[in-house]
């Protein structure tokens, strides 16, 4: 069977820090992209960034400057650094796994930004 697990979220006040991590099992995740998403209230999901089984990132346009990917396949867990965070940034952040043509969703942490 395989999770997914997201932690790290919290509140935190505009300009301050958060890391997320995402803990995978039942999967080889040594072998997977892995990924973050994220939907604000009332607003379509949407990509973070992605980190390949090599290493190889990729950010959407919400990750793009203030957020970096990175992995530990020892540890099975992705995470993500976020800095320098804006009341818009709040939203629930999604891990993902895609392991050839399958796909695998964690169930979110809530990240909230207060100006």
């Amino acid at each position: 069977q395989v999770q997914l697990v997201e932690s790290g979220g919290g509140l935190v006040q505009a300009g301050g820090s958060l890391r997320l991590s995402c803990a995978a099992s039942g999967i080889i995740f040594r072998f997977g992209v892995m990924a973050w998403h994220r939907q604000a209230p009332g607003k379509q999901r949407e990509l973070v960034a992605t980190i390949t089984s090599s290493g190889t990132t990729n950010y959407g346009d919400a990750g793009k400057g203030r957020f970096t990917i990175s992995r530990d396949n020892a540890k099975n867990t992705v995470y993500l650094q976020m800095n320098s965070l804006k009341p818009e940034d709040t939203a629930d952040y999604y891990c993902a796994a895609s392991m050839g043509d399958k796909n695998y969703w964690g169930k979110g942490t809530l990240v909230t930004v207060s100006s």
